[in-house]
């Protein structure tokens, strides 16, 4: 009885990897049929992603952070707020004069970009001379003055002083 036990016992562990490497190409499959494709920018389209922080002075002094994707341009383009846990906060998408905001369940359109991001961020920031900034070009923006000289680190940092309150946008670029 004992060589009957061994033998059986044998043939199963012969055939056991045999078996968890089927059901291993089959798992593999099946993962790889879930997974999502990566889309890319296109060649022509800029894009940046890292950190964004903006203070607000005063008396009520307000704060607000968030990791961010921004990608396109002025004109057309999109940013994406999410939390440090990775969660989507905010989606804003704009092109030929029209933006649109995301924010858990609730979309808003408006004709203004400038108006749905500062409903996000409580702040109006310059858009279009974001873009420059990020890129390493000083441009002006009416009541903004940005200091560009960490850009090389991926640092900018711009400061809003008129209209009251004040307030201080920082990024920080991931590589």
């Amino acid at each position: 009885m004992p060589v009957l036990f061994s033998a059986a016992l044998s043939t199963r562990l012969r055939t056991l990897p045999q078996r968890w490497t089927w059901w291993l190409v089959v798992c593999a499959l099946w993962l790889a049929g879930c997974a999502q494709p990566v889309t890319k920018a296109p060649l022509d389209e800029d894009s940046w992603s890292g950190r964004i922080a903006l203070q607000i002075d005063g008396q009520a002094s307000q704060s607000f952070s968030a990791l961010f994707e921004l990608r396109g341009t002025p004109q057309a383009g999109g940013l994406v707020l999410l939390s440090p846990f990775g969660n989507r906060i905010a989606q804003l998408d704009w092109k030929d004069g029209h933006a649109q905001l995301i924010s858990g369940q609730d979309t808003r359109t408006s004709d203004s970009l400038d108006a749905l991001l500062q409903d996000v961020t409580g702040a109006r920031l310059p858009v279009t001379a974001l873009f420059s900034w990020l890129k390493g070009i000083q441009v002006s923006a009416t009541g903004w003055q940005a200091d560009l000289s960490g850009i090389a680190n991926g640092r900018v940092t711009a400061r809003r002083s008129d209209p009251e309150p004040t307030a201080t946008l920082r990024i920080a670029l991931t590589p």
